[in-house]
């Protein structure tokens, strides 16, 4: 594949600038879960509707279950890398519901998904392999023209790669293996980094340097990599501080605060159940109904990505507008009360939005200097990528289990 580079269009950052597709030369396309029922907020629910499916009669059960041309209740599926579900046809499941997992879905929410490959249309295998204790997923969101927000997000957890704006977007893994062996990077790329800014290059310091550094463009997503050392280390500075809150406080890593004074607290009770969410940007305060939280800087409730405001999103998925349908099938077993798990998840959100919003500034001043083209990393070797590098590596010994009980050995 030839390499390719942005130009000098209106909303690329950097001349001859590489892709981050270059760059990082596997990437996944996003989870397609096709019944949006296996993913919530909250585990309990998740439970509640396998519990209701499994115990239906088999043709509500093909009704509940919500059959597309990917899946029905009698497809054969093999099992998730790293999951212990069945691998029986899920019309003759009868037995307890799995353990729900952690996931991101999209940027900046956590919610549940049943890890049951029966379920999910297309769950990326690919992903579930490599997906460990060391692993980094770059999520990078469809270019929307205009959108201010950032290019990237990165979680420690295993993103859906849901898009705001329904732009597809792609998931990259910063390891190929698991176990953080084998970086997710262009052959040659640290070799290169190294050479001009010190053996302190790292995958996890180039994992910071693209985190503060790309840029969103109609091309894909841009990477200007700087040919001096200053500029590489306060950028790669930078990142690590956006990675700390992109974490939040995943891998060893501290839960992002703001200074006292500064900090969100509940002013009045959040109701059982906020129908609405306001901002009054005077008193910077954020309204759940008769609920108030404050202080709420007004750069967290602007915060967007692919132009959707991340606040709004966030409830949105967790309340029922007023005036709007109840939610029909196995997405209406659900709680009609708000949790105080979810009040402390917003307190922590805002906080991670807020100072995101104020690391912005100098993000935009990593723009500029001397860069390393992608004619140079051509004439260095690095581009173009070969062939095999944007495809999965091989899990040699890696035993799974097939449709019906049967193993294959990868």
């Amino acid at each position: 594949m030839a390499a390719r580079a942005a130009g000098g269009s209106g909303d690329a950052p950097g001349e001859g600038a590489p892709l981050l597709d270059d760059l990082m030369p596997w990437s996944v396309r996003a989870l397609r879960t096709g019944r949006p029922w296996v993913i919530a907020p909250d585990a309990a629910w998740l439970r509640a509707r396998w519990e209701r499916l499994v115990r239906a009669p088999d043709a509500e059960r093909e009704r509940l279950f919500q059959v597309t041309r990917s899946r029905t209740p009698h497809t054969p599926v093999a099992a998730l890398p790293g999951q212990s579900t069945g691998t029986g046809r899920f019309a003759r499941e009868s037995g307890p519901c799995p353990e729900p997992v952690r996931i991101a879905h999209g940027p900046f929410d956590e919610q549940w998904l049943l890890p049951d490959h029966r379920l999910i249309d297309a769950a990326r295998p690919e992903l579930w392999r490599v997906a460990d204790g060391h692993q980094f997923f770059v999520v990078e969101h469809g270019h929307v023209p205009q959108d201010a927000g950032p290019a990237l997000v990165v979680t420690a957890l295993l993103p859906d790669g849901h898009s705001p704006a329904g732009r597809p977007g792609r998931i990259r893994p910063l390891y190929r293996r698991p176990g953080g062996l084998e970086a997710n990077l262009a052959p040659g790329l640290l070799a290169l980094l190294r050479a001009r800014h010190g053996e302190a290059v790292t995958e996890r310091s180039v994992l910071a340097w693209l985190l503060a550094a790309a840029r969103p463009s109609a091309a894909g997503c841009v990477v200007p990599l700087p040919a001096e050392t200053a500029h590489w280390s306060a950028g790669v500075e930078l990142g690590q501080e956006l990675l700390r809150l992109h974490l939040r406080g995943a891998r060893g890593g501290e839960r992002p605060r703001l200074p006292g004074g500064r900090r969100p607290y509940v002013r009045a009770a959040i109701p059982p159940a906020p129908d609405a969410l306001e901002y009054d940007p005077d008193d910077e305060t954020l309204v759940l109904g008769t609920g108030r939280i404050s202080p709420v800087p007004a750069g967290a409730w602007e915060f967007r990505v692919g132009g959707v405001r991340m606040l709004e999103l966030w409830f949105g998925r967790r309340a029922t507008a007023a005036g709007a349908p109840e939610p029909s099938g196995l997405e209406a077993v659900r709680a009609r009360v708000w949790p105080q798990e979810w009040t402390s998840e917003l307190l922590e959100l805002i906080t991670v939005l807020a100072l995101l919003a104020e690391l912005r500034p100098r993000q935009e001043s990593l723009a500029g200097g001397r860069q390393i083209t992608a004619e140079e990393l051509r004439a260095a070797g690095v581009l173009p990528v070969p062939a095999t590098a944007r495809r999965p590596a091989s899990v040699l010994g890696h035993q799974e289990e097939g449709p019906d009980g049967q193993f294959a050995l990868l």
